[in-house]
C-alpha cells in the first residue's frame, strides 16, 4: 500500500509528540500548551508564516508551493487540538498528568498527523499554490472552529476549500469512510426547569412532586423520536442529566432536566423543538406543575460538498486502495463544528479507521498511533494532488 515513505520514516517521531499532548491534555480555548508547542514546531518547520491567536488559541500555519509560483489556489486542513473534561482509565506510560483530563477523542492523534504533514510538505513543497494548516481549539463543545471562521480565517488567509478528518473507533486499520452530503448531526442543547410543591415525603398527595414530573417528562420526550419523527428520517433526544432534591424524606419544590437533541435536516430539527415545547409544558400542566424548556441550537449539520468528496474520497483511495474507501459511510449522530467551516467554504470531512479500541468519550479511549502513517499520508497526497498546478 502506497503510505508515503518519507511519513513512514516519520512515524516514530510523529507518535512521540502525540504521546506528548496525550500526556498533557487541555480542554476547551485553554490549549496555551499544545497551541505553543504546535507553533513552535511549524516554525521549526520552516513554515512561510505561522499565526498564533486565531480564533482566540488556534494555530495557523501556511506553506507555499515551489512549483507554479503563480497558482492562487489555498487550501486548508484541520486539526483539533482540545481535550476532554474525563478521568483517564487507560493505565498508559504516558497517560494524562492532569486529573480530570484526558484526550479521550483523539484530537492529540489528529494534531500530530496534521504536524507530520505540515514537516514533510513545509520540506519537500512538491505543489503550486499554497496549503494553510489549521489547529483548532475548543471543538468538544466550545465552537472553536466557529470562533476562527468569525476572526476572518478564510478571507485572511484566501482559503478557498477546506478539509476535515477524525479517526473512527471499530473501523478497521487501513480504511477510510465518507459520504457527500449530511455525514454528522446538528447538536442542540436543553434545559427544563420543573416547579411543583414540596412537602412531606409521607403526604405526596398534599404535594406535586417535581421527581415525578420529570420523569413523567424524561419518558413522554422519547415519544417524539418515535412517533412524530418520519421512520426513514433520524433524530435523537437524550435527556442526560436529571437534578432534584437534597435529602430522602422531603419531596422537592424543583427539578431539573438537561440533555441534547440531533438531527441531520432542519425540517427534522425544527420538529423536534417545537414537539418538546409541547410535551414538557402539557405534561407538566397535565400533573399539576409548571415546567419550561430553554432550547439552545448548537453546532449546525456537517455536511460535505459533493465535488470535494469525490476528491477526497479518491486521494483516501490513492493511499489505502479503492476497495478501503467506503464512500457511502453511514451519518453518524454526533456532531462536528467543522461543520462551521465547511458552511463558510466547499470541503468535505473523512474518517479514518482506529481499528478495535474503546469508543470515542470513553475513559479507556486511545488513538491508535498505527493510524498515523495512512492520516498523514492522506494530508500530504491531498496537497499534491489538489496543488498539482
Amino acid at each position: 500500500m502506497p503510505i508515503v515513505n518519507r511519513i513512514a520514516d516519520l512515524h516514530k517521531e510523529i507518535a512521540e509528540w502525540r504521546r506528548d499532548l496525550h500526556a498533557h491534555p487541555e480542554i476547551l480555548y485553554d490549549v496555551h500548551r499544545t497551541a505553543g508547542s504546535v507553533a513552535e514546531k511549524l516554525k521549526a518547520f520552516g513554515c512561510d508564516e505561522v499565526v498564533p491567536g486565531v480564533g482566540r488559541t488556534g494555530v495557523v500555519g501556511v506553506i507555499k508551493g515551489r512549483r507554479g509560483d503563480d497558482s492562487k489556489k489555498v487550501i486548508g486542513l484541520r486539526a483539533d487540538m482540545d481535550a476532554l473534561p474525563i478521568e483517564e482509565e487507560t493505565g498508559l506510560p504516558y497517560k494524562s498528568t492532569v486529573p480530570g483530563k484526558m484526550h479521550a477523542c483523539g484530537h492529540d492523534g489528529h494534531t500530530a498527523m496534521l504536524l507530520g504533514a505540515a514537516r514533510y510538505l513545509a520540506e519537500t513543497r512538491n505543489f503550486s499554490g499554497t496549503a494553510i494548516v489549521i489547529f483548532q481549539p475548543a471543538e468538544e463543545g466550545g465552537a472553536g472552529g466557529k470562533a476562527m471562521v468569525d476572526d476572518g480565517m478564510m478571507d485572511r488567509f484566501g482559503i478557498q476549500e477546506v478539509y476535515g478528518m477524525h479517526n473512527y473507533p471499530g473501523m478497521p486499520l487501513g480504511t477510510f469512510g465518507l459520504r457527500p452530503g449530511a455525514i454528522m448531526a446538528a447538536a442542540d442543547h436543553f434545559t427544563v426547569e420543573i416547579e411543583g410543591r414540596g412537602g412531606h415525603a409521607a403526604r405526596p398527595h398534599i404535594s406535586v412532586d417535581s421527581v415525578l414530573v420529570g420523569a413523567q417528562i424524561v419518558s413522554q420526550l422519547q415519544s417524539i423520536v418515535s412517533r412524530n419523527v418520519d421512520p426513514l428520517e433520524s433524530a435523537v433526544i437524550s435527556v442526560c442529566m436529571f437534578h432534584a432534591g437534597t435529602t430522602d424524606n422531603v419531596i422537592p419544590q424543583t427539578a431539573q432536566l438537561r440533555g441534547t437533541a440531533r438531527s441531520l435536516v432542519p425540517h427534522v430539527q425544527d420538529l423536534v423543538e417545537r414537539r418538546m415545547h409541547e410535551v414538557v409544558e402539557g405534561t407538566a400542566n397535565v400533573l399539576g406543575a409548571k415546567a419550561k424548556l430553554s432550547y439552545r441550537r448548537g453546532y449546525p449539520v456537517l455536511k460535505n460538498h459533493p465535488d470535494q468528496t469525490d476528491f477526497a474520497a479518491s486521494v483516501a483511495a490513492q493511499i489505502a486502495g479503492e476497495d478501503k474507501v467506503n464512500t457511502s459511510l453511514a451519518p453518524v449522530m454526533g456532531a462536528e463544528d467543522f461543520s462551521f467551516m465547511l458552511n463558510a467554504r466547499p470541503g468535505a470531512f473523512i474518517f479514518v479507521g482506529n481499528g478495535d479500541s474503546a469508543g470515542l468519550h470513553h475513559p479507556a479511549y486511545n488513538f491508535n498511533d498505527d493510524v498515523i502513517p495512512y492520516g498523514t499520508s492522506y494530508w500530504v497526497k491531498l496537497v499534491e494532488t489538489a496543488l498539482a498546478g
